[in-house]
């Protein structure tokens, strides 16, 4: 279940997810801002969208390089201030790509991806905000660093590769109560040094802002139900 309001069009259902989230930050006792919302259009045309925009919302959220490519540039050309965040698996071979179009990087999760990454931020001279992947539920299906290697993969990354990074994001498992996880995330972040954490979604995000969450990944709160590939 979603914590806002159901309303018909994408402004009205975007300023009602701002509002919980709001809410959600009076009621953990935090300052009214402290969380970002990444507005989550993978999938969703660039009409789709411009209302969002248009309403002034600027941090969106993306699952693939190539996709994000093809709809972002000439939306930016309109909006520049976006601020982009890849929030879906990165391929190494999409390294270049992603450190050109995004700001944010929430799904750095083994060594392979670090290397590219480092390597493309040094030619391009472009360092995008960066997020460790933890696999929280430990789900062999599912990409992320196992809470046991956090700490040695973030030493590597910045030892070998002169990497720094925000926090860390989670997926937790759909099938188990979010707040475990989310609390172990917080915990692995706090014991590193990191402030970000990137967790929660349209069904869960009030619980991960009552629990740290800085930014929350919303999608189908804001635009509805994602189109049929």
């Amino acid at each position: 279940m979603s914590t806002t309001e159901p309303t018909d069009d994408v402004p009205s259902r975007l300023a009602a997810t701002l509002k919980a989230i709001r809410r959600a930050e009076r009621s953990a006792g935090r300052a009214e801002g402290e969380v970002t919302l990444v507005a989550v259009s993978k999938t969703f045309p660039a009409d789709d969208i411009e209302p969002a925009l248009a309403a002034g919302h600027r941090a969106f959220g993306e699952n693939r390089v190539q996709e994000a490519k093809a709809k972002w540039p000439g939306l930016r050309e309109r909006y520049p201030d976006v601020e982009l965040h890849l929030i879906g698996p990165l391929q190494s071979n999409k390294a270049d790509e992603a450190v050109a179009l995004f700001d944010v990087i929430h799904t750095v999760d083994r060594p392979k991806i670090a290397q590219a990454l480092a390597s493309a931020m040094r030619a391009q001279g472009r360092r995008p905000r960066l997020f460790v992947q933890v696999n929280t539920g430990e789900e062999p299906q599912k990409a992320g660093v196992p809470p046991r290697e956090v700490d040695a993969f973030l030493a590597s990354c910045r030892d070998e590769h002169g990497l720094t990074f925000e926090g860390l994001m989670c997926i937790p498992p759909v099938d188990e109560a979010p707040a475990p996880h989310f609390a172990l995330l917080d915990k692995l972040a706090r014991r590193n040094g990191l402030k970000g954490l990137s967790m929660g979604m349209s069904s869960d995000f009030a619980e991960a802002v009552a629990l740290g969450a800085t930014h929350v990944r919303v999608g189908s709160a804001i635009f509805g139900a994602r189109p049929k590939p």
